[in-house]
């Protein structure tokens, strides 16, 4: 049976801030907009948000920055049906990326809790286009077999961290450290201790 991305699944799951609560929410917000500004030396002004679910990065993000330009996808008919309108959510699977290029590379790209539940020919056939649509620094919570992750363990494809290191340099992204990666743009001028190798 294939795995529904409801609004059941999101009240279990994601529901105010979900594991972890709004708090944990709202520090890697804070921690991935500070990390892209520091990157940038300048304010965020856009993210782009890929595998968004309901899109609840948006109001933490537009909190800290008012005029900031969102842009979330997901495939979840659920969230794009009821908020898509409202909080400007589109749907595509991330594969779509291969060719999808609906916005100017970003300052910020979030993909967040969404990597480790993909089947591999999908992540390899979105991560270079997601990498391309990366300005600034991309936030890529994934979890993997050698973390005692807590959450939704249907479809969790406990891959090592090699996998994913491999496959997010292979397409130019640098290690920032806590789930931040360097955009293929700005990882030339990125100085030796910035970057985790």
């Amino acid at each position: 049976m294939e795995k529904r991305y409801d609004r059941e699944y999101f009240d279990r799951w994601y529901r105010d801030g979900g594991i972890g609560g709004t708090r944990r929410l709202l520090r890697k917000v804070a921690l991935a907009v500070a990390t892209a500004e520091y990157q940038l030396e300048r304010p965020l002004r856009t993210v782009l948000d890929i595998g968004c679910g309901e899109g609840a990065w948006r109001a933490p993000l537009l909190k800290l920055r008012p005029k900031l330009r969102y842009l979330g996808f997901d495939s979840s008919e659920y969230a794009v049906d009821r908020y898509g309108a409202r909080r400007n959510l589109h749907r595509a699977r991330f594969a779509d990326f291969e060719f999808l290029r609906p916005c100017p590379p970003a300052d910020l790209v979030i993909c967040s809790d969404v990597l480790h539940y993909l089947p591999t020919r999908e992540i390899d056939r979105g991560l270079p286009g997601l990498a391309a649509l990366c300005g600034g620094v991309a936030f890529l919570e994934t979890f993997t077999r050698e973390d005692d992750a807590e959450g939704d363990d249907d479809g969790f494809l406990r891959r090592p961290a090699a996998f994913y290191r491999k496959r997010f340099a292979a397409v130019g992204l640098r290690p920032l450290g806590s789930h931040c990666w360097l955009s293929p743009a700005l990882a030339e001028s990125a100085t030796a201790l910035e970057v985790i190798d």
